[in-house]
């Protein structure tokens, strides 16, 4: 069978679970989404917005960034205790042997590194938003055994985020959610880097109104 007759036959298994077993089923979706590269959050997570719209499923748009928040926080989770419980050159080796069944490599691994390298640990926040990092940049946070805790709260925003831009964007297409990944496919990098120039606004914003209503003692920011 052919690699995209797979990866098809994966997404159609995907909006079946979603489908069948509500939340439950969008849970183990994002969890395996993080774990298995393949499955994209393009396709999950406008799904999950669409069903949002529909009374017969029972979602709601707050209970669906929720709930595919967890799976991915688990999903993530994962990652990052197995890289806390090997060291580099094991997970290499696993790489090597399994990853081709994951459609992961060492290169991948290594693009993750340099991230991790080279931002620090908020590029676990970051990082939630580029397709394949997303995965990965949990096992160099593993390797240096990160602080669980911010490991923790850092995936969850960052999933959070995430997960909150898809659904609403599946929620206002409709029944054309597929639309989604489409659009992502060709424009993901424009799409980033404007979520990221938002979120640094947004803190940079909030820090200055924090100082100044610091300096001038009002005391209520």
């Amino acid at each position: 069978m052919q690699l995209t007759a797979i990866l098809s036959a994966i997404n159609d298994w995907v909006e079946t679970i979603i489908r069948t077993l509500g939340y439950p089923g969008l849970g183990l979706a994002t969890f395996l989404q993080t774990v298995f590269p393949p499955i994209p959050s393009e396709l999950v997570l406008p799904l999950a917005g669409w069903m949002t719209l529909r009374e017969d499923t029972g979602f709601t748009f707050l209970g669906a960034i929720i709930v595919s928040t967890i799976g991915a926080v688990a999903g993530a989770l994962c990652f990052y205790g197995l890289g806390a419980w090997v060291n580099e050159t094991r997970f290499r080796v696993l790489l090597r042997r399994h990853g081709k069944w994951f459609l992961m490599s060492e290169r991948d691994l290594n693009v993750s590194l340099d991230w991790f390298q080279r931002h620090g640990e908020s590029v676990v926040f970051f990082g939630r938003l580029m397709p394949l990092v997303r995965s990965l940049i949990s096992v160099p946070a593993g390797f240096a055994h990160m602080h669980l805790g911010r490991f923790t709260l850092y995936t969850a925003l960052g999933a959070g985020l995430w997960s909150f831009l898809l659904i609403a964007a599946g929620r206002m297409l409709g029944r054309r959610w597929d639309l989604v990944a489409e659009f992502l496919d060709r424009y993901q990098p424009v799409v980033i880097a404007l979520v990221v120039l938002g979120v640094l606004g947004f803190i940079y914003i909030r820090w200055r109104k924090f100082t100044s209503c610091k300096r001038e003692s009002q005391g209520v920011c």
